[in-house]
Parts: C-alpha cells; structure tokens; sequence
C-alpha cells in the first residue's frame, strides 16, 4: 500500500504526536480506511518529510506519532514565477494543479480584460482558498514538500509593473523567438504571463513588451490557457530546471 503524504498547517516534531484536522481525520477514516500503525508522511511546508504512524484514528480524530525527519528536497532549481491570466471553470484548477506538479515556486491569479470573472472582495477570497487546497493536494500526490506561494488575484498591469531581476516571458505567436533562446538563468528565474480563454488584448500584450517582456513563440498551434502555462512550463524545466 502507498503511504500517504498529508499536509498540516502545524509545526512537525520528531518523538512528538501531531494532531491532524477534522477534515484530514474524515479522510483517513472513511476514505482510505487507515488503521492505528499505518504508516503516514507528514509535511507542512518548512521543506521536510516526516514519517510516522497512526497513533489514533476515528470518525473524529486523527493523530500521528511522529518518529523521524527525512531532509529530502525534491525542489527546482529554476524559479518560477506563473502569472496566470483567470479562466472559468476547472481550466484555472487544473492550471495550478499542474503547474504546483511541474515545480513553479510562486503563482499569482491575474485580472485581465478578457477573463470574463466579475466577483466581490469575499468571494475572491474563497476562491483563493479553492486554490490553496488544489496546491496542497498537488504537493501531496507530487512528493512536494514545499507549497509555491499563491498571491491575491491581482490587475494585470499592476503585476506587470513588479520589480524583477527574472527573465520576463510571454507567448505570442507572432513571435520570432523560441523558449530556447531566452537569457535564462537559475540564478534569477523566469516570470512567466499566460493569458486567460481568449488570450491577452493587444494592448495587454504591447504593455506587457513595454515592460520588459518578452515574447516567444510556442509552435503552428494555437493552445488553450491551461495547456499553455503546462507546457511552458515543461519546456522551461527541461530546458533550464531538472526535467531530463
């Protein structure tokens, strides 16, 4: 049986019991049927795994003793940072999922003037929450141990503006580059801007090269937004990161 890596916003120590959410303590429960002894990792972000095993479990409660810190790093040495223009539906989900899997370090949903989303201040912070707890699910199954930040959705033109020494990117079929043409280093990373359904405007495309953006071309077809940011991504990490 594959042992479960589940996520804890808590502080993990070694020879110390650490108790697991209600909802976490459901899931065991009822959905993967873990009985006391099971063996579980643990991780909360800080970079580590830590092993252990079910020291109680029930409808209710969930804990886990914890008995050894494993320092296994599993993260690129490429930063990224992915601006991702909001789409509708799963396509944003699975957008995050995806890249969280592929190894980004940072993502920041971005208002564009064609992502067609119109909500208020509340609901965008459920969103944000909606969004959280897709990373940590693809931290869970990936073997991540550290979580890429999530900013606030913030305007386009506002992230566009952000002070960055990483090479700034955008694709653009009309472009003459390629990704592999790029001055791209570990050392300072990309940012990386995919439109949402529909693409950029024109002009969001023009400030964004104003900017310092560039532009590449991504091949003869046209891909949507989630397959767009994917597959960047892939390309940047076997190009520049730890994707052989």
């Amino acid at each position: 049986m594959r042992v479960p890596r589940i996520y804890v916003d808590t502080p993990i120590a070694v020879d110390e019991d650490c108790v697991l959410p209600l909802e976490t303590a459901h899931y065991i429960h009822n959905v993967l049927r873990m009985k006391i002894d099971n063996p579980v990792v643990l991780f909360n972000g800080d970079g580590n795994d830590y092993s252990g095993i079910l020291s109680l479990v029930n409808k209710r409660a969930a804990t886990v003793f914890v008995d050894s810190k494993i320092g296994l790093s599993v993260e690129s040495p490429l930063p990224i940072h992915l601006g991702q223009g909001i789409a509708k539906g799963d396509r944003m989900d699975v957008a995050l999922q995806k890249a969280t899997e592929l190894g980004v370090t940072e993502i920041t949903p971005l208002i564009t003037e064609r992502c067609n989303v119109k909500i208020t201040a509340e609901r965008w912070e459920k969103k944000h929450q909606q969004w959280l707890k897709i990373i940590i699910a693809a931290c869970e199954q990936s073997g991540r141990n550290t979580l890429p930040i999530l900013h606030p959705p913030i305007e386009l033109n506002k992230w566009l503006g952000q002070t960055t020494q990483a090479v700034r990117v955008t694709l653009d079929p009309h472009a003459e580059q390629t990704m592999g043409q790029l001055p791209i280093t570990q050392q300072h990373g990309v940012r990386l801007l995919i439109g949402p359904e529909g693409g950029l405007a024109d002009t969001e495309t023009y400030n964004a090269e104003q900017l310092g953006f560039q532009t590449v071309t991504f091949g003869p077809r046209v891909l949507r937004t989630e397959t767009a940011a994917l597959a960047s991504i892939a390309v940047l990490q076997a190009q520049y990161g730890d994707l052989l």
